[in-house]
């Protein structure tokens, strides 16, 4: 019975805790992507560095707010800075709206030229963002580390194995439940969120309607950058600031959208579940669990691990194919949540 609790707390510390987070990381992302797509009708791969974005100005806020000796001791400083980052990232995005977007759908150009814009826009700000902090990794984390550590998990329950639960990872899941629950009371109960949605339906009857397209578009812009700004900062409180990581986050975004259904905001909250823990699964080594699971000369020599760590957005990547090939409008239409 010991060893079956150890094994359930291994993979707990090591699998579904970090799964959890990373999902509800991606879930935003990919809600921030769908509300987008949803709207416009396009998918916006600057949506990564959009996350970047808001994180850099998480990160310089945080510092300064360190540096002047404010702080909200035990939680981290970051939470403090994320109304700048929010506001500083719809901000951006607006501009790159009206500078950009703009021009493109007065003249309705097809949803190809609008990707190929969108990748542009994506190198711009990748560009910009290393030139303002670089390319080096940012630690901007203060506060309690651990809510609970391996060694009191250990002290308290008796078991050889320890469960860490860090403060971060709290975080995420609950700034993550209010985020949604925020959101979906919006598009569902609100006047301006059941226009959005209309509008989302049947652009044109929308119009006919009364509805006006470009306060849904300034709202959808707005949504998905604060989206955006809060996704980046949990990530980056999660792990670290990483301004090449975001780039490459666009794949697992994208997968749990399209895995979700192109559209549907349900279904990029569960495709970001089963995107995070398909990667965290696959690429966890086993070696340990079977230990406690498996008579001794059983236990493989090996990690016992399906992928590298080094492929984890191969996973992502795999199902994305998969769901195109199998069930190309995804778990759940959009009509579905609209």
């Amino acid at each position: 019975m010991e060893d079956a609790l150890n094994a359930l707390v291994l993979i707990t510390n090591f699998a579904l805790v970090p799964g959890l987070a990373y999902g509800c990381q991606l879930a935003l992302g990919a809600l921030g992507v769908t509300l987008i797509f949803a709207v416009l009708r396009f998918s916006n791969f600057a949506h990564g560095e959009t996350m970047s974005f808001g994180a850099m100005i998480a990160v310089f806020a945080t510092w300064i707010l360190q540096d002047n000796g404010v702080s909200i001791d035990p939680l981290p400083t970051a939470l403090l800075a994320l109304p700048f980052a929010i506001l500083g990232s719809i901000l951006f995005v607006l501009a790159t709206d009206r500078v950009v977007y703009r021009f493109y759908r007065e003249q309705r150009s097809d949803q190809v030229i609008f990707i190929i814009v969108s990748i542009g826009v994506m190198f711009v700000m990748a560009g910009l963002i290393r030139f303002i902090i670089g390319p080096n990794d940012q630690v901007f984390t203060d506060g309690e580390r651990f809510l609970i550590s391996a060694r009191d998990f250990r002290d308290l329950t008796g078991l050889r194995e320890g469960l860490a639960i860090k403060t971060t990872q709290v975080i995420t899941v609950v700034t993550t439940v209010i985020a949604m629950g925020l959101l979906f009371w919006f598009l569902q109960k609100t006047r301006t969120g059941k226009s959005m949605r209309a509008y989302a339906d049947n652009e044109d009857l929308a119009t006919l309607s009364g509805i006006d397209a470009g306060r849904v578009v300034l709202i959808a812009w707005t949504l998905s950058a604060a989206l955006a700004a809060v996704a980046g900062t949990l990530y980056g409180l999660d792990k670290s600031y990483k301004p090449f990581v975001f780039q490459e986050l666009v794949l697992p975004i994208f997968a749990a959208a399209i895995v979700g259904g192109f559209g549907s905001p349900l279904g990029a909250v569960a495709g970001g579940f089963i995107i995070a823990f398909a990667e965290v699964l696959i690429t966890y080594a086993y070696k340990r669990f079977l230990g406690y699971i498996l008579p001794e000369s059983w236990v493989p020599d090996g990690l016992a691990q399906f992928l590298s760590t080094d492929y984890k957005f191969a996973v992502a990547f795999v199902i994305l194919v998969a769901t195109l090939l199998l069930r190309p409008s995804g778990l759940f239409n959009k009509r579905a949540a609209t």
